[in-house]
């Protein structure tokens, strides 16, 4: 068996790195201090060098660029964009790809009333990421019929900015009434599953990048700091700790690609997302903390490159959720298994 990545995945990785060795501090702070913590030349980079297609690549070409985009820390919603993109693409039709698209997927309730020949959505969706400078959102919803996807203008809803852990910029929508064309439901329950999925494969993958500079700036650290005429990382505790995050990046490197390559090629692949999920969140727990505590002082300080990965780690940790749900999902799976 070929465990290698395909030509299109390096490349992109490849490239994609390439496009963000041109951050500077300077444009990292201007965009992190922002309203939207947001990079449009960033944006527009990625747009240009064609890594924002959705009919040239599929999960695992965009996973590889979620990766990079995860080692920078990247201020641009590469992720919430290229799922509703590709919904877009395979459920409808998507007029550009390189504008910015996200999708509402909040437990918050949105109601569809049927209206003639369109619908009326009522309802709140809270934590929507990119939402303020969307130009089109993807908005579940039930109806009478049972949950239906809504491709919304954002102009029709009223939007809140709400900032979070990273001073990333999501977005709280009021839904009053906001008429919406028969012509612009994207689908049903099997468009939800499908964006739900996707978007929590990338968060895996962006976590995997994370973690992995993480460590990475770690292990350097560790070689380069003295103390008692030693590096650091000659002292027994520091060293296991080190080894415990490598073999932790590891595992979220592992069932990342695994549930990505299954969901790519239309496998079951649910116990699979749920591995992924666990040990993104459980075990970047773990990588971030440690992280800090082999910096020490340093580790705390904000204006240190690696308070940006551990923020990061954290916000991804909470968006994934607790594990012990996905611990749980993997349990009843294995015990409904035939033995």
């Amino acid at each position: 068996m070929d465990f290698s990545f395909s030509e299109a995945q390096v490349e992109l990785a490849g490239l994609t790195r390439s496009i963000l060795g041109t951050l500077t501090g300077e444009r990292l702070r201007a965009a992190e201090s922002g309203d939207d913590r947001f990079d449009r030349e960033l944006w527009d980079s990625l747009g240009q060098a064609g890594i924002l297609s959705v009919t040239d690549f599929g999960l695992l070409e965009h996973c590889s660029v979620l990766v990079e985009l995860g080692r920078a820390v990247a201020p641009v919603p590469y992720l919430p964009s290229i799922v509703a993109a590709s919904a877009l693409a395979r459920f409808g039709t998507v007029d550009n790809a390189s504008a910015i698209h996200t999708a509402a997927l909040s437990d918050d309730e949105v109601y569809a009333e049927p209206d003639g020949e369109t619908w009326r959505l009522s309802g709140t969706k809270s934590c929507v990421p990119a939402g303020a400078i969307a130009t089109s959102i993807l908005v579940p919803a039930s109806s009478p019929d049972g949950v239906k996807v809504f491709v919304v203008d954002p102009s029709e809803v009223a939007i809140t900015r709400q900032r979070i852990v990273d001073k990333d910029s999501e977005a709280w929508l009021d839904f009053v009434d906001v008429p919406v064309d028969s012509s612009r439901v994207l689908g049903g329950p099997e468009v939800l599953d499908w964006l739900v999925t996707r978007m929590t494969v990338g968060l895996c993958a962006l976590q995997l990048g994370v973690t992995e500079r993480a460590l990475e700036l770690t292990a350097e650290h560790a070689r380069t700091r003295v103390q008692f005429d030693k590096p650091i990382g000659a002292f027994q505790a520091v060293a296991q700790r080190l080894a415990d995050a490598y073999v932790d990046v590891e595992a979220i490197r592992l069932t990342l690609w695994q549930a990505a390559w299954r969901v790519s090629e239309g496998l079951p692949a649910d116990v699979e997302v749920a591995s992924a999920k666990f040990w993104a969140a459980d075990a970047g727990h773990r990588v971030a903390h440690t992280a800090v505590h082999v910096h020490g002082g340093m580790g705390i300080d904000t204006d240190h490159p690696l308070h940006r990965y551990f923020v990061a780690a954290k916000r991804n940790e909470f968006t994934l959720g607790g594990a012990t749900a996905q611990l749980r999902k993997i349990g009843a799976a294995l015990a409904s298994a035939p033995v």
